[in-house]
């Protein structure tokens, strides 16, 4: 008998990749269409549309639906998949971006025509024929409008897990019913992106998973419901119709995938002789039919792929972002407005602390360039021929408007505490240590207020990114944040991601008495690994330098925040 596949799609930004596993999570296929050189009528730039209202940013539905059509084809005659074996199937998007459906949209998902591709029948079904994506920052208004319904700023990332963001889907959906109330009217329902590649296998419109949810403003970060006030001030009472059924957990049974995909791609062709195989292997009920799971965020997918409950995970690409994996605690984690809490897709009552950094690898290549001649290695060897703490010496860098802390921008060098004009003479300070230390210093300030004491330290740092092949720079991540090192044995976070969901959802309702196991349950049971390697310890000594070196790094920050305002 063959064993049963397990079915992971990523709709990113600038492509949508499949990736098919098999229990042991061994990659067996994989495929991805670009959007821009793939399907270049579309005439998408970097897979979005950039309108003529300023921070206007945006991608027509069809793109996706043709990309789908596209995709499944390629699978099928490329690598000739056989998808009576896929037996559940879930995935990621891009967060905070949103599709907007007509009645007719709705209705033709309900009885698509096996003779006729995605597109041709769902062209036409939405009323916004170009969704806003994350990229999109036209709605400052909106957002301001929103924190000031709830008492500011800090009330909403209180509510929600963040304050407004224009990229989030409530200030989206705002500007929707205050500027063009017909289009709005014309709207059965809405979805994320993610729930709305969902809700193409289902045949029906899917609900939205609780941790993408979490990136819209509008779900309450400690109920895991959406907030009626918050409903009620986007969108009138109409949005709750608009916006479904309570949000839902990641490896939940949606129910199995449409007719349409049977018919045109051989889903749910099970032989009898396979599907007692199952029932055998699963010691339960016979389940063969493939299942759709919730599809979520691509930052909470990579959570699913790499992390357990207690570990962060560590971005060191164009941008930094942190991501930790909070596991619940009676003491909740602390939101603030500059970072962000999701609600963890896996674990209920656990959460998902997020940091996100303009300034990171842009940053770092602009001090190589300046003081090691766009030399890495002399980079790296100025970190190496210094000592940690770099001599009391902090050098902030911030190119671009940084998001953390919110609204800095300029360089601002201290020593032992006090602002220095320009650039060392007497003093030669590593600049590579100095960027280094002070972007993970961030982190590690922020690390300490949000996370709730009762869990403790967390267990390990896993890396990713450009970065993450410089070991210079892991054994200063180790180093300062007090965490042992492990870096990805793969790329395709997201879109593995997706297909361990899809498994999890398969493994509970095959499995008797699985309904309340966990996702790590899951994966010890199946013997499965996170494909991580573990490069570094931290060092006892220099880590305590780093303890005593923080409430300086916070008083220096806390300085630039002030003479930024000033400017």
């Amino acid at each position: 008998m063959l064993p049963p596949l397990f079915l992971g799609l990523d709709l990113s930004t600038q492509q949508l990749k499949a990736s098919i596993i098999d229990e042991a999570e061994n990659l067996l296929y994989e495929e991805f269409i670009h959007f821009d050189s793939d399907l270049p009528h579309h005439g998408t730039q970097n897979g979005a549309h950039y309108g003529d209202r300023e921070g206007e940013v945006t991608c027509p539905v069809v793109v996706w639906l043709e990309a789908m059509d596209v995709l499944f084809d390629r699978l099928t005659e490329k690598h000739s998949v056989d998808f009576g074996r896929v037996l559940a199937v879930s995935g990621a998007a891009q967060q905070h971006g949103s599709v907007y459906w007509n009645a007719k949209g709705v209705e033709v998902l309900g009885k698509l025509d096996k003779s006729k591709g995605l597109v041709d029948q769902l062209e036409g079904g939405f009323s916004l024929e170009r969704s806003p994506l994350w990229m999109d920052s036209s709605t400052t208004k909106e957002c301001r409008q929103l924190e000031e319904a709830v008492g500011g700023a800090q009330n909403l990332a209180d509510r929600t897990g963040s304050r407004a963001y224009e990229r989030f889907t409530a200030s989206q959906i705002k500007r929707l019913y205050d500027y063009d109330r017909p289009t709005y009217d014309a709207t059965t329902r809405i979805s994320l992106i993610s729930s709305f590649v969902a809700s193409l296998f289902l045949g029906k419109i899917a609900p939205i998973e609780i941790a993408d949810a979490s990136g819209m403003n509008l779900m309450d970060i400690t109920s895991g419901k959406w907030d009626r006030e918050l409903l009620e001030v986007c969108g009138g009472e109409a949005l709750k119709v608009k916006i479904g059924e309570e949000p839902v957990g990641g490896g939940t049974n949606l129910g199995k995938v449409a007719q349409w995909w049977v018919e045109r791609y051989g889903f749910n062709q099970v032989t009898a002789e396979e599907a007692q195989g199952y029932t055998n292997r699963a010691g339960g009920t016979n389940f063969v039919d493939c299942i759709v799971a919730p599809f979520t965020g691509d930052n909470p997918s990579s959570i699913v792929s790499l992390s357990s409950p207690g570990d962060a995970i560590l971005s060191l690409g164009t941008s930094t972002t942190l991501l930790v994996s909070i596991p619940p605690s009676p003491d909740p984690p602390l939101c603030t407005t500059n970072s962000h809490m999701l609600a963890h897709p896996t674990t209920p009552g656990g959460h998902i602390g997020m940091l996100c950094y303009k300034n990171g690898d842009l940053a770092r290549k602009s001090v190589r360039d300046k003081h090691y001649g766009g030399s890495w290695e002399r980079f790296d060897l100025s970190i190496k021929s210094t000592s940690s703490g770099n001599g009391g010496y902090l050098r902030f860098y911030f190119p671009m408007k940084e998001i953390i802390p919110d609204g800095v921008i300029g360089e601002f060098g201290f020593k032992s505490g006090k602002l220095v004009d320009g650039e060392e003479e007497d003093f030669k300070p590593s600049y590579s240590r100095a960027i280094c230390e002070t972007q993970l210093l961030s982190i590690k300030s922020r690390l300490h207020h949000i996370l709730p004491h009762s869990i403790g330290h967390l267990h390990r740092c896993i890396v990713t990114g450009g970065a993450s092949a410089n070991e210079t720079i892991l054994h200063l991540v180790a180093d300062v944040l007090d965490l042992p090192v492990y870096v990805a044995a793969t790329s395709a976070s997201a879109t593995i991601g997706g297909g361990l969901l899809a498994q999890f959802a398969w493994w509970k309702a095959t499995k008797e008495g699985k309904e309340n196991k966990t996702f790590e349950d899951m994966r010890e049971e199946v013997g499965a690994t996170k494909n991580l390697k573990k490069v570094l310890d931290p060092r006892k000594h220099e880590s305590e330098i780093y303890d005593a070196i923080l409430p300086v790094y916070e008083e220096c920050e806390a300085n630039i925040i002030e003479l930024c305002k000033s400017k």
